[in-house]
Formats: C-alpha cells, structure tokens, sequence
C-alpha cells in the first residue's frame, strides 16, 4: 500500500520531531526525557496512592477463580497476608518465595510481602525439581507460598522429593535436611495441606492484634532503595541466576510503562501473560497500581480463547503479550466470535515481534495504540517502548524510544560507542538497573561495569530519530514464546543421558512460539537412541519449554578450526531441512 492511501499516513512521520529523545551526535547514545521526575515511592505507597485515588473502584478480576476486589479489598487482603508472615516471624529483607500460576493469591503475596519489606522470589510455575531446589537454596528462602500444582505438575509431589519433612507435623520451623533455611511452606487450596504445612486461609488467620498494627510503622520504615523482588533469568552458567530489583525500580518502571500506553483509571488491562515474570508482575499490576486502572485476568495460565472472552466480555482496552499469544489468539478458532472493540493499547513483548502480526494485531484486535516494548529483567524491565502518537510504521518496524531518566549506550567488541545506525551491544544505565544477582558478586561484576552500564548482550541499532531495532543476541540465549532458554543448562542435562556423547542445544525461528529449542546429538558408540526416548527422559526433569522440540541425532559437528562447534551452522542446516525462515522483526 503506498503512502498516500494508507489510513494511517497522517500518523506515518509521528513521533519522530521530538529532538531530546535523539542521539545528541552522530554516536550512538540516548538519554531519556527528565520532565516527569522519578517517584521515591516503595511498593505499599504505591498502593496507598491507588486505594487514596480510586479505593472503591475495581482492582482486579480473576475470571477462573470467579473473584472481583476493589482497591480497598486488595489492600485489605495483602495486609492480611502482611501480618500473617509477621506471626510465622518473618521479617524485612527475609526471602519468601511464591510457586503459582496466576491466582489472586498472587497479588496477595505481592503486596503483602513487600508491606513488611520481606523479599519476593518469583518461582517458575514449570520449574521441576532440580530448577526449585537451586532457586530456593540460591536464595535461601525462608517461606515459600505455593500452588497444589498447576497443569500436569504436582508441586507437592515434587516438593516433597526435596522436603520429605513436609509430611511430619511439627512445632516451629521445618528446617529441612537439603534446604535448611526453609522454615515454613503454606499451600494454596481448599484440600488439607501436607502435616508439616500450613494452608493459605490459616496464614491469614494467625496473626493477632499487635502483628496488624505493626504493618503501618514497618511500612513507612521501608526504605525505596530496598531490594523487594528477585526474579530468576537464565545467564552465562547455565543456571537461572536471582537479578534483585528495588522498589524504586520496578515502581517507576511501571508508571513510565503506563505513560507509554497512555493508561489511565478508566482503562482494564487484560493479563495472560504470568506474575512470576516481570511482564505480569511490573507492567501488569504495578502499572495497573499507579494510575488505579483495572486488571483482569483470564485464567491461570494461557489460553487464547479464555483470552479472548474476557476481553470481550469484560470490555478491556489494554491487553499484555507475547508474539506467540497474539499469534494463538489471531489463529483461535473462535476469533470471530468475541467483540474486542474496546480494545485501543497494551504492551507487545518478550520476544522479537514479527511486522506482520503486528499489523495484524492493529488491524484485526482494533489495538491502534498497542506499544512495542523492549528490556530485560535486570533493567526492571523496560529501557525502550514505543508511544501511543508513534507512528504505525514505527510501532511495527522498532521498539520504540528510550523510556526516562534511563540511558542507553550502543558500543563495539572493543568497549567504543558506534555511529548513529551501526551495530553494536546494547546497555543500559539508570534507575531501572537492578541490585546485582543474589549471591553472585563476580557474575554481578562482569553484567554490571564500574560506570553502572548494564550490558545486555543484545545486539542493537539506534537511528537518527533515536527509534531502536534489536537485530541479534551476542549471548547464546534463545527466545521461546516469551520465556529465556539457555541453551548450556538444557546441554548439561541431556549430557547425563546414559547413551549421549556431546549435545549442542540452539534455537531456530518458529512463527508460533518466535523460537523453538533444538538439539544436535551424538551417541556413545555403539548405542542407539530415539528422540522421544530423550524427551522422555526430559520430561518431569526440566521445564516443558526447554524440552527440545527438534533433535537430530549426527555423527559430528561443524567446528571452527580451534575446535569450537559452530552452532551458527547447525542453526542454518536445519531451517534448510525444515524450510525454515527468519521473519522480519522489530
């Protein structure tokens, strides 16, 4: 279509005339604009602010669980959670972890733990038992909330492969053999809990009189700069590493996320996509929190037609995603039937998004102000997000331009800032930054340089309007619908594989899911294996999004002259087997 007869020509060059939000010369660098000042707000004043705003308006809505609150209720029900830690002894800076699908417990928790300043650890809802234990012990976690299960996992099954003390009633603390910190464990549900366990609605109940007027001193004693959350993201050893975020951090973030969508009170944000990730967590329900908007969640994992539903039937404006669930949606079989209309904006990220779904997302969804955003968990997340004005060219073709107060810098392999338009690593300086990763001052050290500049390891381009283009990864890290998978951890766990010699694990573009994992294998001599003998053997073990979807078993791989396995080769040998191809992403 050309120019002239697009719909949307009169918004072709928008956004494009601010000047501040430019590289400053021909180098590639951006700052953010300084005109609406940071907030040095911590997690409980923020929902203060939305209670003092707009208390008795609608805060959440969880469609499977058939629940609605206000902001009041949410408020009460956190303080509830609040004070019930506060019986079991935790305190400001202990860990708690929380283990669910999204449920309305999960708000509870969120707000309730940072009420007292304890700390959040996101768990993975398909983490199996391997991936809990690391993230509890890394940590040292000193309560975990959880889920009966979710899906095809048991999670009290796989618990108690690690906590066998959970099915022995005792007085005080758990404090078992392999995660001695681990003091108490309450499980979600109406079922008993495990003897060594506490359910959910007694946590609620025990505390006292003095636990609950405690919660307003120990929440004005909190300090923003606090750490408050630590999220799990896959990195350099193979194992998730705890990237530490502040109040500060993840706070502003979400208001600048809001400012991004335009969003405002009377807006109802749909949320698929999960809590235990920052998209759900920061740019879903904090964000909902600072302008007092609604959250309304379909179910307690993915589905498109539940997704769709809700949209329709609770009328949202905004809906949150990854390119694989607009994809599904786009594709559900029901599309036509539901009425989204009212939907005008949201956030599309977590992975490369393809143009054309974008244009189908514009089109076919009526979202003619949906957002591109691009960050990573350690930067809280957001540094790029395109606006509302921006152009639709714009919005489907780059991830838009740098949020505030944050910098960004593109350099070469020798540390050097490249010209306007090359190439380079992207990093991140600011506020959003995170803490550091739990426990791990060296891997810290090597993310985070003595300037305070984040290296993220993405590949970037920033343009002469400043608009930014994510165009590879330096870091050996695949995207599959949204979730980091590292490919190292996936190797190190087919290789104990009784008839496995050598594994490589890449990824390769899948028009779903944006990537899908797949393994080159070589056998021990003399031995035979079947791909499905080896996802059986995955299965359980490791989450179902690092299970390799293609495995093809060879006799070598492509090396460098050193010796290296050119995993660059193996990707394109197989697109080429399976006519694979790479779509044009932002």
């Amino acid at each position: 279509m050309s120019l002239a007869n697009n719909p949307f020509s009169s918004q072709f060059l928008r956004g494009s005339a601010d000047e501040t939000l430019r590289p400053p010369g021909r180098l590639s660098y951006v700052s953010g604009s300084t005109d609406d000042p940071l907030k040095f707000f911590t997690i409980p004043q923020l929902l203060d602010r939305a209670c003092a705003r707009n208390g008795a308006g609608e805060a959440a809505i969880f469609v499977e669980q058939k629940l609605a609150m206000s902001w009041y209720d949410l408020r009460k029900r956190a303080d509830d959670v609040a004070a019930g830690l506060l019986a079991l002894g935790i305190r400001r800076g202990d860990r708690v972890g929380i283990w669910s699908a999204n449920r309305a417990e999960w708000l509870y928790a969120q707000f309730g733990t940072a009420r007292i300043g304890a700390i959040l650890v996101n768990v993975n809802p398909a983490y199996q038992a391997s991936e809990l234990e690391h993230a509890l012990g890394k940590v040292e976690c000193k309560l975990l909330i959880m889920a009966r299960g979710h899906r095809s996992s048991d999670y009290v099954a796989i618990l108690r492969t690690l906590v066998p003390e959970i099915d022995i009633a005792v007085d005080g603390p758990l404090r078992p053999a392999r995660l001695p910190h681990l003091e108490h464990v309450v499980v979600l549900g109406d079922s008993p809990p495990p003897a060594g366990c506490i359910s959910f609605s007694d946590l609620v109940k025990l505390a006292g009189p003095g636990h609950r007027n405690r919660l307003d001193q120990l929440a004005a004693a909190l300090d923003p700069d606090d750490a408050i959350n630590i999220q799990f993201t896959s990195g350099t050893t193979g194992l998730p590493k705890g990237a530490t975020l502040s109040h500060f951090s993840i706070v502003n973030n979400a208001r600048y996320c809001a400012k991004g969508m335009a969003f405002g009170p009377g807006d109802r944000l749909c949320i698929p996509v999960p809590l235990y990730h920052c998209f759900g967590m920061v740019l879903g329900v904090l964000t909902c929190a600072a302008v007092g908007a609604a959250m309304v969640f379909p179910g307690e994992s993915f589905d498109a037609s539940a997704t769709l539903a809700a949209v329709a039937r609770h009328r949202c404006t905004a809906l949150h995603g990854v390119p694989a669930m607009f994809i599904a949606m786009l594709d559900a079989h029901d599309f036509a039937h539901h009425d989204l209309s009212s939907l005008r904006t949201g956030i599309m990220a977590g992975a490369p998004c393809p143009v054309e779904v974008m244009r189908r997302v514009i089109e076919r969804m009526h979202m003619h102000e949906v957002t591109i955003a691009y960050g990573m968990t350690e930067t809280s997340p957001i540094s790029f997000q395109s606006r509302t004005e921006d152009s639709i060219e714009r919005r489907v073709t780059t991830v838009g331009r740098i949020h505030p107060h944050v910098e960004v810098k593109i350099i070469d392999t020798h540390g050097s800032l490249v010209p306007v338009g090359g190439t380079g690593e992207l990093c991140t300086r600011g506020y959003s930054v995170m803490r550091g990763y739990w426990g791990e001052d060296a891997l810290t050290a090597e993310a985070i340089d003595p300037a305070g500049w984040m290296h993220s390891g993405d590949l970037a381009v920033i343009d002469r309007d400043g608009f930014c283009n994510i165009v590879g990864r330096i870091k050996d890290m695949l995207i599959r619908g949204g979730e980091n998978v590292y490919p190292r951890e996936i190797e190190d766990y087919l290789i104990q594989h009784p008839k496995v010699q050598s594994v490589q694990v890449f990824g390769v573009p899948d028009q779903r899911m944006g990537e899908e994992v797949c393994a080159f294998v070589i056998a021990k001599p003399g031995q035979t294996a079947s791909a499905d003998e080896l996802r059986a053997f995955c299965q359980g073990r490791i989450a179902h999004f690092k299970i390799p979807r293609y495995i093809r078993f060879v006799a070598e791989f492509p090396m460098t002259a050193t010796g290296k396995p050119q995993k660059f080769v193996m990707r394109k040998q197989m697109m080429s087997e399976l006519q694979l191809s790479e779509a044009r992403t932002a």
